[in-house]
């Protein structure tokens, strides 16, 4: 078996990112997780192949179908219901559920600053104390001069897209709002100064 069908096997398609929260035992202890904006549930194949209690939800109702899909070939229990169609400003679960929530590639779709403070709200308001939350989301960090503002939190990148961006000073002083603090540094990867992706790993107080 070669090493690539290894990883592959073990880890799917999930993130790099939150791979290397996995690798570095981070999530150990972590028993029940939300990927708030799942998808079809890439970054799940772990969990789901090493019994974690997973949950998911998605705005888009045919992702929602095929996460219930994948995630059966993995447990002899339904866990359809684990899977909801919903919005991550109103989360359909009680508080402090999850010891670990997801958010990857899904905040930076918010319409303005207080529809990314209600998303971010709702995921930690799900998370356990002594629970982790990882983030990836689009930033201006080594970019500032090339994104255009207009309106709302939401810029114009180089590459025309259009995102809500935040930046570190940003990251940092939400982090401390929420009564969080940061277990790795904040990371940013500039992808050829026509985008910037920044890694959010905060721990709950």
């Amino acid at each position: 078996m070669s090493i690539k069908f290894q990883i592959q096997e073990t880890f799917g398609n999930t993130d790099i990112y939150l791979l290397d929260q996995l690798l570095k035992g981070t999530y150990v202890d972590c028993h029940t997780v939300l990927d708030a904006g799942c998808g079809e549930g890439r970054n799940l194949f772990y969990f789901l192949k090493n019994e974690y209690e997973v949950y998911g939800v998605d705005r888009n109702p045919e992702a929602v179908l095929k996460i219930q899909e994948f995630a059966a070939q993995f447990s002899e229990d339904d866990t359809a219901q684990n899977y909801q169609l919903s919005t991550v400003d109103k989360l359909p679960f009680k508080e402090r559920k999850f010891d670990l929530v997801i958010s990857s590639a899904v905040l930076h779709f918010a319409e303005s600053l207080e529809h990314f403070e209600a998303m971010l709200a709702e995921m930690w308001r799900v998370l356990k104390p002594g629970g982790y939350f990882f983030c990836r989301l689009a930033s201006d960090i080594g970019i500032e001069s090339m994104v255009r503002f207009i309106g709302n939190g939401r810029y114009i990148l180089p590459d025309e897209s259009e995102r809500f961006l935040v930046n570190q000073e940003m990251l940092l002083r939400l982090t401390k709002k929420l009564g969080g603090e940061l277990h790795e540094p904040i990371k940013t990867t500039n992808v050829q100064n026509m985008r910037s992706m920044t890694t959010w790993c905060v721990k709950k107080l």
